[in-house]
């Protein structure tokens, strides 16, 4: 009986020790609103049972963890998740069976770059597996768009024309009064040649 329960713990420990879990990728880089594939794999067995299934994933940032993903004996908890990941993550529930955690991270944020681990347990054993991910901000550059170009045109070609306008205007004044002036310089002329033509016929 004992020599039974030496060699049960014995195959125990050389399952726990053939459990592996292992990532797709060892870092990430991304730029801000993208979206991105998170992916690990673990051993499974085909007969495996599914409620011996524990999952825990987080963020580990600068002086805090951040809930990514759990599962609990093959049931999603999305209540854990932390509020940074909320309606942004989603599972590939098909391939769990397969022995891969894939979870797809939409609009991504510059917080959410770190360090992530996920935590794996199952009836075969326990392990975990780490990836960085660094998301950069997005450069934008100020562009005008087209309707914005003709109104700056519309409103110099105005601006100049007022201009424009303006001097013939002030022009045809100076111009009217010149001619005003000038008239009655010449009425004023005639007014004293008639004066002397008159005192010369008179004499």
């Amino acid at each position: 009986m004992k020599m039974i329960s030496l060699l049960l713990l014995i195959l125990s420990s050389c399952l726990c020790a053939t459990f592996v879990v292992n990532v797709t990728q060892s870092s990430y880089e991304a730029e801000e609103n993208h979206s991105i594939t998170l992916e690990w794999t673990f051993t499974t067995r085909t007969q495996g049972s599914y409620r011996e299934l524990f999952i825990y994933c987080s963020l580990l940032a600068p002086g805090k963890e951040l809930v990514l993903y759990q599962v609990h004996e093959g049931f999603e908890f999305p209540d854990f998740q932390d509020d940074q990941f909320s309606g942004r993550v989603q599972s590939d529930k098909d391939v769990l069976r397969e022995g891969r955690i894939r979870l797809h991270v939409s609009r991504l944020r510059t917080e959410d770059s770190g360090l992530f681990v996920c935590d794996v347990k199952t009836e075969d054993g326990s392990g975990s597996g780490k990836c960085r991910l660094s998301v950069s901000g997005k450069n934008q550059r100020p562009t005008l768009t087209p309707e914005p170009e003709r109104r700056i045109k519309f409103t110099g070609i105005t601006a100049a024309a007022g201009i424009i306008l303006f001097i013939i205007i002030s022009f045809l004044i100076v111009f009217h009064k010149r001619r005003n002036k000038r008239n009655k310089t010449f009425k004023n002329l005639f007014s004293v040649q008639e004066n002397i033509f008159k005192c010369i016929k008179s004499c």
